[in-house]
């Protein structure tokens, strides 16, 4: 997520998966997608297309995390409680920028982020 997205639009997938290494080997062989490290446990991918990332951690109920970007954060987060959603990670920092997780009506996990 080094990258400004475009406001409202999904920018990245995140995959929780138990071992890094393992998940880079297979993606890797499997479909040539390239990594950078940020850490004993976040490594993004790319697959020369779209961006993503490899993090620990209990994989999520529905699968992968879908990450969608904000041009403002704080007004997104707005509109989104307006229209039912709940917040269920609050906005913290990482290399990049900042971001929160929420649940739709239907109780899918997607987070916003913004390089801002």
């Amino acid at each position: 997520m080094g990258q400004k997205g475009t406001d409202r639009q999904i920018d990245n997938i995140e995959f929780a998966v138990r071992d890094i290494a393992r998940s880079k080997a297979f993606y890797g062989a499997a479909f040539g997608w390239s990594f950078t490290d940020y850490g004993p446990q976040y490594c993004e991918f790319t697959d020369g297309r779209l961006t993503g990332g490899l993090t620990t951690g209990t994989p999520k109920p529905g699968g992968p995390l879908i990450i969608l970007y904000a041009d403002d954060l704080a007004e997104t987060q707005t509109r989104l409680e307006a229209q039912g959603a709940r917040i269920v990670v609050e906005t913290f920092s990482f290399p990049g920028g900042r971001r929160f997780h929420f649940q739709d009506p239907d109780g899918y996990e997607l987070a916003v982020w913004s390089d801002k």
